[in-house]
């Protein structure tokens, strides 16, 4: 028998699936993993598992004497799918970083490691990485080590093209600073921490206006200033980290603060209400601070009703602090210096948990 007679036998790249791309993949991405590292992470690059040294006793910034870890895991969201689209795959990346470390802060707790998992129906080395890269930028926002994650090429779940990316986030805080409801009190008042625009929620229905609109997102809209509709809708979701842990770092201020919110899906009302105790309510100002131009332009061109904006987009607030009212005025000067744009946004009354628009 010749060799031409011979049949070549199936791969696993005939199957759809390319070990060596993804092999590509993993050297590309080593020197920007590096730059999330300090002297706490342990290990090499590419093993099984990733190591984070928690130090204990004595003094300094990075040694706790009664650690509760911190842990949550979000995604994208279909923000994915207008990334894809528009093969914008940094941006995604610390998206997903930030829905997760703004979660995990609200409990007063700082950020350790983050770990990130990347769906997708084909590696391509270059674009793949560039997502990777994304997440590596958002670690390095927000302080935290990318310690590692998976990146799983399935042909037979994901079309060409698309994708799907998600993270996990583990923090560490001292037992007694972390944040409850327990600690709001009537009177209250309420920071607003400005967004950088729609953020990573709502983007089913900015899709759906998009489209029944036929809007164009290479365009530019005299109402929208000089970037086009896709810069301002793919703008990464703003990461609070360095601040709030700046706050919760200095004991004044740590002590003025009784409660936190990351403002997502469900917006104000949605949001600011996990941070509330049963008899209490948010009381909202809604006139207290100017909404970024994507907003009315959304709400225009799709119809969509005020009460509907603001249950479903964060309406330029992404993160909110309650305080004492004695201390607002200091955290907000402090928070401006920064880098935040905070404002103060409403109080806290006798209520029954909920959120309150005015």
């Amino acid at each position: 028998m010749t060799a031409a007679q011979v049949k070549k036998g199936l791969t696993y790249r005939d199957a759809g699936v390319d070990i060596d791309a993804g092999d590509a993949v993993v050297d590309l991405i080593k020197p920007v993993l590096k730059r999330t590292y300090d002297s706490r992470v342990l290990g090499r690059h590419g093993a099984f598992a990733g190591m984070f040294r928690l130090v204990m006793g004595g003094k300094g910034k990075r040694r706790y004497r009664k650690p509760v870890l911190v842990g949550c895991t979000d995604g994208v969201g279909t923000k994915v799918l207008m990334a894809a689209e528009r093969r914008s795959y940094g941006s995604v990346g610390i998206d997903c970083v930030a829905m997760n470390v703004n979660d995990l802060i609200v409990q007063g707790a700082e950020p350790l490691f983050f770990l990130d998992y990347l769906g997708l129906s084909k590696v391509k080395p270059e674009e793949t990485a560039a997502m990777i890269a994304g997440v590596a930028k958002g670690c390095e926002i927000a302080g935290c080590a990318l310690l590692g994650g998976e990146c799983a090429e399935m042909p037979d779940i994901y079309k060409p093209g698309d994708f799907d990316i998600a993270g996990f986030c583990v923090g560490v805080v001292e037992e007694d600073r972390i944040l409850d409801a327990s600690r709001v009190k009537k009177g209250d008042v309420i920071i607003g921490l400005a967004s950088s625009g729609v953020h990573s929620n709502g983007y089913t229905l900015v899709r759906r206006i998009v489209k029944d609109a036929k809007l164009d997102l290479d365009a530019t809209y005299p109402e929208l200033g000089e970037r086009t509709l896709a810069e301002i809708l793919m703008e990464p979701t703003r990461i609070y980290v360095k601040s709030i842990v700046d706050l919760c770092g200095d004991p004044k201020h740590r002590k003025a603060i009784t409660g936190m919110a990351h403002i997502t899906g469900g917006g104000l009302p949605g949001n600011v209400c996990r941070a509330l105790p049963s008899k209490l309510d948010a009381v909202i100002d809604s006139a207290a601070w100017e909404p970024p131009a994507i907003f009315a332009f959304l709400q225009r061109h799709g119809g969509v009703a005020i009460d509907e904006m603001f249950k479903v987009f964060n309406m330029g607030i992404g993160y909110t602090i309650i305080c004492r009212p004695d201390h607002a005025n200091k955290l907000v000067k402090r928070l401006n210096k920064l880098g935040e744009h905070a404002t103060i946004i409403g109080a806290i009354e006798k209520g029954k948990g909920e959120v309150r628009l005015g």
